[in-house]
């Protein structure tokens, strides 16, 4: 498996240092890796699979990144839709730990690659390159809007500072984005880093569907970054009824998760927050 961060010198200036020879010190510093990963889909039987996808991410926990993406995009329903998903060698080459392999299940339709809808991501956008905002527009198969989810704010102030504690990567690197998810009482369930928001958040719904625990009600996500459109797809896809972000939504997504009856909430900060949808959701306080 690839490694998820690396060392680089670096020139590093400090104006602030004074005199002392200090302003310009030459240094080994920590990166968050970055790299492609090739998400290759097919049938079982003789023959290669397709290449579907390539993503920009950092390597680690690839396999939960195939099966996420595939989820959330719509392509598969669950675990079962899946025979075998395996990390496996390029064209020719040795191993990278670049291409994952995924064998569809029996019946499973295979999908087909339309040149209208480019599967290429970067580590910034996860839907960048596909032809309109209704073609990304998946729908979900679980109903959101009947969780009973109730939680309260002081409960949501206290997650930030729960999913920074588990940031192990970031304290490295400063360099990569997380996603957590957690119970209604508060509990990290799992938490997964990425140098890309959407592939964070496709690692934990990809570990949710191989631990076959789709659909994620009743239980909260909570994202290092901002809101974006995809990411509410994401978790509307994965049945989660709130998803929680420490910056800003963007108006898609705000009308997103209207339609889909869940819960956002953005600038999760200290004790403020702001909801801009699924209000009915949060408890407290009076006034």
């Amino acid at each position: 498996m690839g490694r998820a961060t690396d060392r680089r010198g670096v020139l590093r200036i400090d104006l602030d240092a004074g005199a002392d020879g200090r302003a310009r010190v030459r240094r080994q510093d920590t990166l968050a890796v970055e790299e492609p990963l090739e998400i290759r889909v097919g049938p079982a039987g003789p023959g290669r699979r397709k290449p579907l996808a390539v993503t920009m991410r950092t390597p680690g926990d690839d396999l939960d990144l195939a099966l996420g993406f595939l989820l959330t995009e719509g392509l598969i329903r669950s675990a079962d839709d899946v025979h075998t998903a395996q990390l496996c060698a390029g064209a020719e080459t040795p191993n990278t730990y670049n291409v994952v392999d995924v064998v569809l299940s029996p019946g499973v339709p295979e999908p087909t690659t339309d040149p209208a809808r480019n599967f290429y991501t970067t580590s910034s956008c996860g839907v960048c390159g596909k032809a309109s905002i209704d073609s990304v527009r998946t729908r979900s198969l679980f109903a959101v809007r009947d969780d009973p989810l109730r939680a309260t704010a002081e409960l949501l102030a206290t997650l930030p500072d729960r999913l920074r504690a588990g940031q192990r990567g970031f304290d490295r690197t400063g360099g990569l984005h997380a996603a957590g998810l957690f119970s209604a009482d508060g509990e990290l369930v799992v938490l997964r880093e990425d140098v890309g928001r959407h592939n964070a958040v496709d690692k934990v719904i990809g570990w949710a569907v191989r631990e076959r625990r789709l659909p994620l009600a009743g239980q909260l996500l909570l994202v290092s970054g901002r809101a974006s459109f995809e990411l509410t797809q994401k978790a509307w896809m994965a049945g989660v009824p709130l998803l929680a972000a420490v910056s800003a939504p963007s108006t898609l997504a705000v009308e997103l998760a209207e339609e889909a009856g869940m819960t956002l909430v953005g600038f999760l900060r200290g004790r403020a927050m702001n909801v801009y949808a699924g209000a009915e959701r949060i408890v407290g306080p009076a006034g």
